[in-house]
C-alpha cells in the first residue's frame, strides 16, 4: 500500500492523461482510489482534471461523507461508491467522456461486437447501462447488474467508466475502450467489419489463462456478438453491376446520354 500522497499524485497524472487526449472537456468526468477499507481518495467536483494538484484531492468515507480537503465532492460519487460495493476486488475508477466510444452510448451501441482479439481476451465485451439521470441514484442502478460480470461499461447519453487493481489500470482500460471504438467506427465507415466467428472467440476466451488475464465476462450471451449472430447487411455489387445499376436509373429518367455520352456502351 502506498502512501496517501503517492496515490494524490497518481490521481492527478492520470487526469492530466485524460485531459490532454480530450477524452473530458472543462470539469468533466471524475477519478478516485479506494486508499484503504474505509477511505476513498477522490477527483471534487468543479474542476479541470488536467489542472489539478495533489492537495485539491479530498478524502470520502465509504458513505460518501467528506472527510477531508477544501473541496466538494462530485455528485457522481455514488457510482464511484457502486463499484466498490460491488468488486471488493476494484481499487480505482475513472470515468470520462472519450468522444467516439461516448458516440456510440449516445447511440445506444455497445461495444460488443467480436472484432479485436485484445478486446476479446480483455473485456469480452463493452456493455451498455442504460440511461439514469446524473448525479442521482437513478445513474447507477441500471450498471448494478453489470459491474459484477465487467471491467468496462458504457454509460447511456453520458460516457464510460473503467475500473482497475489500481488507478493506471483503470485507465489504460478506458484507453483500450477508446481505440476499440474508433476502430470499429471505421470498420463501419469502410463498409462494415468483419465479425470474427464462435470458434474463434472461444479459443481467445480460453487463451486468457496464457496470458494471465483475469476477466469477468466469459462469453455470456451477446458478449461478444459473433458473425453468426450478426445480421451481415452489407451488399457486394462488380464495378459493372454498379454501372449498370446507375445507367439504369438514368435512363429512366431520360439522362443517360448526358451521363455517359453517345457511345456509352455499358
Amino acid at each position: 500500500m502506498k502512501p496517501e500522497r503517492e496515490y494524490r499524485d497518481d490521481i492527478v497524472q492520470i487526469g492530466r492523461l485524460v485531459f490532454d487526449k480530450g477524452w473530458v472537456a472543462s470539469n468533466d468526468g471524475n477519478i478516485s482510489i479506494r486508499v484503504d477499507a474505509e477511505r476513498i481518495l477522490a477527483t471534487p467536483t468543479g474542476m479541470c482534471k488536467g489542472m489539478m494538484q495533489p492537495d485539491d484531492l479530498i478524502v470520502l468515507d465509504r458513505q460518501g461523507r467528506k472527510i477531508s480537503g477544501r473541496r466538494e465532492k462530485t455528485t457522481e460519487i455514488d457510482m464511484h461508491l457502486t463499484i466498490y460495493d460491488l468488486r471488493p476486488d476494484i481499487r480505482a475508477v475513472v470515468h470520462a467522456h472519450p468522444p467516439v466510444a461516448t458516440g456510440f452510448a449516445t447511440a445506444g451501441r455497445p461495444l460488443n461486437l467480436a472484432l479485436l482479439p485484445e478486446v476479446i481476451i480483455s473485456f469480452g465485451c463493452v456493455p451498455l447501462a442504460g440511461y439514469g439521470l446524473p448525479g442521482t441514484r437513478e445513474l447507477t442502478e441500471p450498471m448494478r447488474p453489470l459491474i459484477p460480470k465487467h471491467e468496462a461499461l458504457l454509460m447511456a447519453n453520458h460516457g464510460a467508466v473503467c475500473y482497475g487493481e489500481d488507478v493506471f489500470q483503470a485507465y489504460f482500460r478506458m484507453e483500450t475502450v477508446e481505440h476499440s471504438a474508433r476502430i470499429q467506427l471505421v470498420a463501419e465507415l469502410l463498409g462494415g467489419p468483419n465479425v470474427l466467428p464462435r470458434a474463434e472467440v472461444a479459443k481467445l476466451l480460453d487463451a486468457r489463462a496464457r496470458y494471465g488475464v483475469r476477466a469477468r465476462s466469459s462469453g455470456e450471451p451477446d458478449c461478444p456478438v459473433v458473425a453468426e449472430e450478426y445480421p451481415d447487411e452489407r451488399v457486394t455489387v462488380t464495378r459493372a453491376e454498379l454501372i449498370g445499376l446507375v445507367d439504369e436509373v438514368l435512363r429512366s429518367r431520360g439522362l443517360a446520354k448526358e451521363f455517359f455520352g453517345e457511345n456509352n456502351d455499358g
